[in-house]
């Protein structure tokens, strides 16, 4: 089946410049990351789509190789930073998704920081880098708000002890693979119109290292690695937000034979609070006051993520009016100070009366000569921008 045109993936022009190219990326990448739509593999191909035209159109030289040579360009030795094998068969979803991480995610390394330069697709022996493992945390707003240390524990491939890693039984040998000569790739010559393309596949009876154990390791079965149960401490920022990926470099599978580690991904989940929603790095709860404080003002108590603290009601407060508590809100990411509280007034009216308050409300009621006023129809959210003055 033919691939479609790089631009025509991304939604942009052939002369879109390289921001329009990232922000076109991003939007697609989020639509359909496997974390949104788990277990659908339609969203998986367009995602990893995506991922193939970001990477080839995104630096100027392989780009301008695609817009001379079009697809024939990525194939074989195309000439893709990385070596042979261009974005073919090798690319599957964990390159992807490190592809994603590596611009969008926290903290993330570069490209060529994960794969060791050449990239694992690239030609030569392989070394079977070890895959990403993904966890989801969830985390309270107080947790978010200040930043935690959270304790993980997960099951992941370590490298065997008994092989260190080698897949091969103590005194025995690895022999040469007699398919690809020790070179782990195999190659194949074509013409085209564009002239000989060289065509790099993973060479199939060695897997790509080069060589053939002659007499596994009885532990881990030749494969260089085992499994056990991990527990690692990961310290959170204050101020992440759902969704925010941690990556721990070299915490997930090891690698077969002794390849590099893979990393733990920790993607961030956020709990609902019984007291407190969010609204960015502000939180957002509701008080109820008494029609009395209300009407002639004072002071109330009222929890925060700190704790308690007082609160100046003023007078003629209605229901709805929002008041803001500065720095009472959540931890920034990646910068110091917290955003605010705010307190959206309720004004609570009693369901039933003692005698006494029945009395001075019936009072109250013959001497008021305020009309109320026509209902206020601005909603919450509109409130909330004249509070913050946006």
């Amino acid at each position: 089946m033919s691939k479609r045109d790089y631009y025509e993936i991304l939604g942009v022009a052939k002369s879109a410049t390289e921001d329009e190219i990232k922000k076109a990326y991003r939007k697609l990448a989020v639509q359909f990351h496997p974390d949104k739509n788990p277990g659908d593999k339609a969203s998986e191909e367009k995602f990893k789509e995506a991922t193939e035209a970001y990477e080839v159109l995104k630096d100027a030289q392989t780009r301008a190789r695609y817009d001379q040579f079009g697809h024939a360009a990525t194939s074989g030795q195309g000439g893709f930073p990385g070596g042979g094998g261009g974005y073919g068969q090798g690319f599957d979803i964990n390159d992807a998704l490190r592809a994603f991480m590596r611009d969008f995610g926290m903290g993330g390394s570069t490209f060529e920081d994960m794969f060791g330069g050449g990239g694992r697709r690239g030609g030569g022996r392989q070394h079977f880098h070890g895959e990403d493992i993904k966890v989801r945390l969830r985390l309270t707003l107080e947790e978010i708000a200040f930043g935690a240390e959270k304790i993980i524990k997960y099951k992941r491939f370590k490298r065997c002890g008994t092989c260190s890693g080698s897949g091969a039984a103590a005194g025995a040998s690895k022999e040469k693979c007699r398919v690809c000569k020790g070179m782990g790739e195999v190659r194949q010559v074509s013409r085209s119109m564009f002239g000989q393309f060289v065509n790099v596949s993973t060479c199939s009876n060695c897997g790509g290292s080069g060589e053939v154990i002659t007499s596994p390791c009885p532990a881990c079965t030749g494969s260089g690695r085992v499994e056990e149960q991990a527990t690692i401490t990961v310290k959170i920022p204050a101020g992440v937000s759902e969704g925010n990926y941690i990556p721990m470099r070299g915490e997930g599978n090891a690698g077969m034979r002794g390849g590099e580690s893979g990393d733990l991904i920790v993607l961030i989940e956020e709990k609902d609070h019984e007291r407190f929603v969010r609204h960015g790095n502000d939180i957002i709860t509701e008080v109820p006051v008494t029609i009395s404080t209300a009407a002639l003002g004072g002071e109330i108590e009222i929890e925060t993520l700190d704790g308690k603290v007082k609160l100046k009601i003023p007078a003629g407060t209605q229901t709805g009016k929002i008041l803001k508590l500065r720095g009472q809100g959540l931890g920034k990411l990646r910068s110091s100070g917290r955003g605010d509280l705010l307190a959206k007034m309720t004004v609570w009216t009693p369901q039933s009366l003692s005698s006494e308050q029945k009395a001075l409300y019936e009072k109250l009621r013959h001497i008021e000569g305020d009309v109320p006023p026509a209902k206020d129809t601005k909603s919450i959210f509109e409130r909330l921008r004249e509070s913050l003055g946006v």
